[in-house]
């Protein structure tokens, strides 16, 4: 299992988890997305994902990936 966590700006409430959470999830390779709203950090385990697709679903969502 591949795991990466990517340092979110732009989540403030629920709705913004969920919304990552979602389009995150929809990716090839994705297994499970784990978003810690106070830290900011969203984590993704799974097998060989693209992390550069990762970064571009939350961004499209609305949200800056400050690292990863």
């Amino acid at each position: 299992m591949d795991q990466s966590s990517f340092q979110v700006e732009g989540m403030t409430c629920d709705h913004c988890v969920h919304t990552v959470s979602t389009e995150v999830g929809k990716l090839a390779g994705v297994r499970r997305v784990d978003v810690d709203l106070a830290g900011g950090v969203v984590e993704v385990t799974g097998e060989q994902f693209d992390a550069e697709a990762v970064r571009t679903a939350i961004t499209e969502s609305g949200y800056e990936v400050v690292s990863a």
